[in-house]
Formats: C-alpha cells, sequence, structure tokens
C-alpha cells in the first residue's frame, strides 16, 4: 500500500501528460530524450509524483543506455520493486516507495560497489541542486 493516495484526476492535474504516462500507466520515455541523463550537478534527484528523495548525484553514472542510472537508491526504503513480466521478458520495475509511481527499472549489470544498473525515466524523475533545497 502505497502512502500518497490520489485520485487519477488529481494525478493527471499535477502532472504532464507524459510524466502521468510514465509515473501512472508505467510508461517508458523514449531513449537520449530525458535532459537529466547529462546532469552532472550535485545534487538529489526526486520523484515527480510526490517530491520523495530517490537517489543521490553521488550515485548516478553514465550507463550509454540513453536513461539516467543510478547504482543505489538513497536508501532500500525510498523505492520498492516488483516483477514485470512485459514485452516477453523479466525485468525488475522500480517504484516510489511513497507514491507507486513507476521510475524505471533495475538491472544487476551495473558498477561497483552494487552492480546494479537503477534505470529510471528522467520525466519521472525531478533534479534539486544542492543547497536549494
Amino acid at each position: 500500500m502505497t502512502k500518497i493516495q490520489k485520485s487519477e484526476t488529481e494525478w493527471r492535474s499535477m502532472l504532464s501528460p507524459e510524466a502521468y504516462r510514465v509515473l501512472r500507466e508505467h510508461g517508458t520515455e523514449r531513449a537520449g530524450t530525458s535532459p537529466l541523463n547529462h546532469e552532472k550537478r550535485q545534487g538529489k534527484f526526486a520523484c515527480a509524483g510526490c517530491g520523495k528523495h530517490l537517489f543521490d548525484s553521488k550515485t548516478k553514472y553514465e550507463s550509454g543506455t540513453g536513461w539516467p542510472s543510478f547504482w543505489s537508491p538513497v536508501s532500500p526504503e525510498a523505492v520498492g520493486e516488483s516483477q514485470d513480466n512485459s514485452w516477453f521478458m523479466r525485468r525488475t520495475e522500480v517504484h516510489c516507495a511513497d507514491c507507486g509511481g513507476h521510475l524505471g527499472h533495475v538491472f544487476p549489470d551495473g558498477p561497483a560497489p552494487t552492480g546494479q544498473r537503477y534505470c529510471m525515466n528522467g520525466v519521472a524523475l525531478r533534479f534539486i541542486p544542492e543547497g536549494t533545497g
């Protein structure tokens, strides 16, 4: 059960159409389209749906996939995971632990120290530069 409950009408009114499609309908943005893929400043990445701090810039790396990638969330409690068997493959979906918004997927081919690649949709995240909030 997610901590933040809103009606679909409320979600639609507060999110852009693309953010709604990704966060609420489990969509995927086109690779290479997010400005966050090239974000190099220090700061945090929060859920675009509810503002929960999910990832830190210290764990962001260039995976070459076209989506913002991280080797770890800020804490295990920040995100939830579930099995995704769509597109004729088995993947692990990652969602915001507070609002349940779909963020992307995690794969076991990331760098040390975790070996994980949290491949996130940029439209599902909001970047907050260090020192601004």
